[in-house]
């Protein structure tokens, strides 16, 4: 587990699994909203850096101020602001956990040592370090949903490009 400050005393946790097993029940749980604790689990495989959350989940805690959530809970807010598309649905499909998926990434807002705790019990897998994410990524896979060219690659890091595009979907 990891912790991130974000903004205005707001932090981010994150708990990295792999061979987990039971993503069709955390799915099914999340997608009756009755998931508890709450937490935003994503596709681990999707994701080479945390710089690029951290990024979406300040976009969710201004979107959270302002009374402008586009989805029903701040974590799945997490979820849609990490893709780069503006649908709703093909964002939670894309960027969130699937039936089949086996590497998960799980972040929540403001979590106490004790609902991180009741996260790892929840997921049936193996907790590993953070610092294997860039590792584990598929870039390909990456590149191809936040269409980034070899050429920006050239010039800038894949974290730095989903990064941009997170900032700059909404002006899009």
């Amino acid at each position: 587990m990891k912790v991130f400050e974000i903004s205005s005393g707001n932090t981010l946790s994150f708990a990295l699994f792999t061979d987990v097993t039971n993503s069709k029940e955390l799915l099914a749980s999340m997608q009756a909203g009755t998931l508890e604790p709450e937490v935003a689990l994503l596709n681990a495989s999707l994701i080479s850096d945390v710089f690029p959350v951290l990024a979406a989940a300040h976009k969710t805690l201004l979107s959270k101020s302002r009374g402008s959530l586009t989805t029903r809970t701040l974590h799945s807010e997490l979820v849609y602001n990490y893709s780069g598309s503006k649908h709703i649905t093909e964002s939670l499909k894309r960027c969130g956990i699937s039936d089949s998926s086996t590497y998960v990434l799980a972040a929540r807002f403001n979590a106490s040592p004790e609902e991180m705790e009741a996260i790892g019990k929840m997921i049936n897998g193996t907790e590993i370090q953070l610092d294997e994410l860039e590792a584990k990524a598929d870039k390909a896979q990456i590149q191809k949903h936040y269409k980034v060219s070899g050429l920006e690659l050239g010039i800038s890091s894949l974290a730095d490009a989903i990064t941009c595009r997170i900032a700059a979907r909404d002006a899009l």
